[in-house]
């Protein structure tokens, strides 16, 4: 049973009463990944010994939106397209821990400092050494930019580099997630000599340490990459050329992947998992995430009902995210607070005070308009599930459709329109980093439509300057049962990408979870088969 099929079998039970439905697990073993020991839902074959090109197929390419400069790359999908050529100073391991990049190594002689010893023999594309000089100014460019992810660096007082390739950092107080936030692609380390003489422009030039370099690019329609000669580990990958293309349509993606045009295609569908049992050397898998959906309730309109948090509180009791994981995103997704629950240290969502709560103050409440965006199924899915589940609540909703960029002027814009709207973040790696979104101060996009709750803020700052522990998790949980008990935005079940591959044409490897939604992240390392 496709899951459109199971929304509408499952609509008169959930008027009638809050049953479970559960969506029927995949007939074919060899669709569904599971996570091995070692953190990977597959790991490459080293046995095979080929090298040539690879065609992947992409749903979007956003990059192109605010230039080709990673510093600005606002999506997941921008991370992993930009990863290719650009590296930071460190990255994360398949269990969220810190690993060596750019640097080999790193030393926190206190809370507030942090001294980082650069790897030898790193170049960039152009042939040119990395220098301290270039982390240093690519860390103080994106701490003066107007970037969103900026903010994440938390509280940097200085950047100086302290030796031929040493750079030290020192912030102004302790936070704990700066070496997470350092690890993901908008941190990335840039060439500042070329930038900084004007002979490199990044909005427009992709220049890095990174493994691969661009050929060409033509925006939404496909990105040519080939091998960096000048990378220190090139003659170690396999392969040689690079092809992505962006694929809008899901059914072509799928018709790629059975007649074999592109070698390794993501989805956005569950229902891809099950459309592609029986397809001949087609295997698809479901990576964990981080990342998660969230429903906004709109606070700051005086003339909705959704400015009494008693309400706002009443209409998150009456969600049931397990059901939502369930029938919208086939059993592939789970319930989440505010720190994405596959992380270290988040909060146990079934302990939430709105699993508790009642019903009762909805009575009466009126009509509320319920925006999304068509981009993604999943988010009609998750519309329908709770359209279902608050009108056993006694609440009609009224679904309302938008194309992308409509559904950002009326949510994200300055005169927000609708009284609830669904999106999604990415979770990062650290339980706390996505949680400063929930302060408008930091985040800025969310002011419009987001009273400031100085309680919320004060366990935000609180949970980013304990160190890891008991303590650090007991502030966790307070920080998500107060997002629990406001209600403004409201985390629901995390995002799972879903990843098909031809197993006659490459052996990749996937981890089975991915903090920064870079499933192609472990690129370098797949093999493919020889010449027949």
């Amino acid at each position: 049973m496709r899951r459109s099929a199971l929304l509408v079998a499952c609509s008169a039970a959930l008027s009638a009463a809050m049953t479970s439905c559960s969506a029927p697990a995949t007939t074919d073993a060899g669709t569904a990944g599971k996570a091995s020991k070692s953190g990977y839902l597959a790991e490459s074959d080293t046995s095979l010994k080929g090298s040539g090109p690879l065609t992947v197929q992409l749903d979007y390419d956003s990059v192109e939106a605010g230039g080709l400069d990673p510093q600005t790359a606002a999506t997941a999908r921008s991370w992993s397209i930009e990863s290719l050529v650009y590296e930071p100073l460190v990255t994360i391991d398949p269990k969220f821990g810190i690993e060596p990049l750019l640097a080999s190594s790193w030393k926190q002689p206190n809370a507030t400092t942090y001294v980082f010893t650069l790897r030898k023999g790193v170049t960039f594309s152009n042939g040119r050494a990395l220098t301290p000089a270039d982390v240093v100014g690519s860390i103080q460019r994106l701490l003066k930019s107007k970037a969103a992810y900026a903010a994440q660096l938390g509280p940097v007082k200085s950047v100086k580099a302290t030796g031929a390739d040493q750079v030290t950092v020192e912030l102004t107080k302790a936070y704990t997630p700066f070496l997470a936030a350092l690890a993901n692609t908008p941190a990335a380390i840039l060439p500042m000599k070329e930038i900084d003489d004007g002979s490199l422009d990044p909005q427009k030039e992709m220049l890095g340490t990174g493994p691969f370099v661009v050929k060409n690019h033509k925006q939404d329609q496909y990105w040519n990459f080939t091998r960096n000669s000048s990378y220190r580990d090139t003659k170690n990958i396999r392969i040689s050329d690079l092809k992505i293309e962006i694929v809008p349509q899901e059914a072509a993606r799928l018709a790629a992947l059975r007649n074999g045009s592109a070698a390794f295609v993501n989805f956005n569908n569950v229902d891809s998992m099950d459309q592609l049992t029986g397809t001949k050397n087609a295997k698809v898998v479901s990576q964990t995430n981080s990342d998660f959906y969230y429903l906004i309730q709109n606070s700051k309109n005086p003339d909705s009902p959704l400015a009494d948090e008693k309400i706002r509180f009443a209409l998150n009791s009456a969600l049931n995210r397990t059901e939502i994981a369930s029938v919208a995103l086939g059993g592939q997704s789970q319930p989440t607070g505010v720190t994405p629950s596959v992380l270290p240290g988040a909060c146990d969502p079934a302990k939430l005070p709105a699993t508790t709560g009642d019903t009762t103050a909805l009575k009466n409440i009126g009509t509320l308009r319920l925006a999304v965006y068509t981009s993604e199924p999943a988010v009609g899915q998750i519309a329908q599930v709770i359209q279902q589940q608050l009108a056993a609540a006694g609440v009609t909703v009224k679904i309302q459709k938008y194309d992308d960029t409509t559904y950002g002027a009326k949510v994200f814009g300055a005169k927000p329109d609708f009284d609830l709207a669904i999106g999604w973040f990415a979770g990062y790696v650290d339980a706390s980093m996505v949680s400063r979104w929930w302060d408008p101060v930091i985040a800025g996009f969310s002011g419009t439509f987001l009273n400031d709750d100085k309680t919320l803020d004060a366990l935000i700052d609180k949970a980013a300057s304990e160190p890891d522990g008991s303590t650090r998790t007991k502030t966790l949980a307070d920080l998500c049962a107060r997002v629990d008990t406001a209600a403004q935005m409201l985390p629901l079940v995390t995002r799972p990408s879903v990843i098909g591959y031809r197993t006659d044409q490459v052996s990749p490897t996937l981890r089975s979870s991915e903090g920064y939604g870079n499933f192609l992240r472990d690129l370098t390392s797949y093999t493919l088969p020889g010449a027949k």
